[in-house]
């Protein structure tokens, strides 16, 4: 018994240590992320406060329709759901910018469900939130069964996980997909978004995504976030697109990637919408119009350059862009696929951007 205490103590001592450890690498990890007072200084940005929209307006070159899940439950769960602001009020103000006035629909009409994450808001997204016109556009939506495609200049379909259950059956949305790709328009679409893709057949009966290249939400993507989605969603997208006769790019996990095949341009993921928004007005035959890019879109830089080339090349791309830019950049994002790293188990990824997120706060003024 007396040999067995010394025992006991040490495990106990172990444990407190491990427990202290993990307490204070909790604590000093949250420190590197910006202060909740950051979000809030932007939570008030007007369509007046950013250059790219208030300044040098383009005339109206035409209309582009953005159409949005009516979706706001995941099948037979508990679970809410609706279309991703972000990827909404990102592409809504790249067309916008560009000339071409948006109208917003949806397969019900009226005011869809939205999801909100904090995290990932920004200057843009916040706008959209204070921008009336935008607002009572998002809040009144036009029925899909109501448009005329012939309007349009092209079509614009966000995503949001609601759109794996309303898209891909809906013959409206089949129509005007349809109409705009058979009339050389525009067809884009992000995220789950090209789930009103999957079952467009053209008119010479073959389907739409046929020998296309796509992209989409990956299975890798969806299966980490929710493990059971073979269950809850009637298919998964890249299965549902590669089924179809697509051939399916997939990049990085939540990074930024695009295809553009003609006037057919899809985008992975929300951190792709920028550049989606912006290729689809290229495809429409203009220069898109000079935007900064944003601290996310700076952060996906850093990252992608980790991928390709290692810590050392992306710890110089964030001293180039903080130091001598002096331009921001949104660690947050860095730190966040830290995480998906680390529950994915790989546990050098998870530390390289830790450091890395830690280096962008040694460097960032925006402390």
């Amino acid at each position: 018994m007396l040999k067995k205490r010394p025992i006991l103590k040490w495990i106990l001592i172990s444990f407190t240590s491990v427990i202290l450890l993990l307490f204070g690498f909790g604590w000093w990890f949250i420190s590197l992320l910006p202060s909740g007072e950051m979000n809030q200084n932007v939570s008030t940005t007007q369509v007046s406060d950013l250059p790219y929209l208030s300044q040098d307006i383009i005339p109206k070159r035409g209309k582009i329709l953005a159409i949005v899940t009516s979706t706001d439950i995941m099948g037979n769960t508990d679970k809410s759901t609706g279309y991703e602001l972000t990827e909404l009020s990102r592409a809504y103000y790249v067309f916008e910018a560009n000339g071409f006035e948006v109208d917003i629909a949806s397969p019900l009409g009226g005011e869809p469900p939205v999801v909100i994450d904090d995290e990932d808001m920004g200057k843009f997204d916040y706008a959209f939130l204070n921008d009336s016109i935008a607002q009572y556009k998002v809040k009144h939506t036009i029925p899909v069964k109501d448009i005329i495609p012939e309007t349009y200049e092209g079509v614009f379909f966000a995503g949001g996980k609601g759109a794996m259950f309303d898209f891909p059956e809906n013959k409206s949305i089949q129509h005007i997909v349809r109409d705009l790709y058979q009339s050389n328009k525009v067809v884009g679409a992000v995220c789950h978004g090209p789930a009103a893709l999957v079952n467009v057949t053209l008119d010479n009966g073959h389907p739409l995504i046929k020998n296309k290249t796509v992209s989409g939400f990956t299975n890798e993507e969806e299966l980490l976030l929710i493990p059971d989605a073979k269950v809850i969603f009637p298919f998964l997208l890249q299965d549902k697109l590669v089924a179809q006769g697509a051939q399916f790019n997939e990049g990085s996990m939540y990074l930024e990637n695009i295809s553009h095949d003609k006037n057919l341009v899809t985008g992975q993921n929300p951190w792709s919408t920028w550049l989606l928004a912006e290729t689809m007005v290229k495809e429409l035959g203009y220069t898109p119009k000079h935007r900064e890019i944003t601290p996310e879109e700076n952060a996906m830089m850093v990252l992608k350059i980790y991928d390709t080339k290692g810590s050392h090349e992306a710890k110089k791309l964030i001293e180039e862009i903080c130091v001598a830019e002096n331009k921001p950049l949104a660690r947050q994002l860095i730190a966040s696929h830290s995480v998906v790293a680390a529950m994915r188990g790989n546990i050098g990824r998870f530390f390289n951007l830790v450091g890395l997120t830690s280096y962008a706060k040694s460097k960032s003024k925006n402390i």
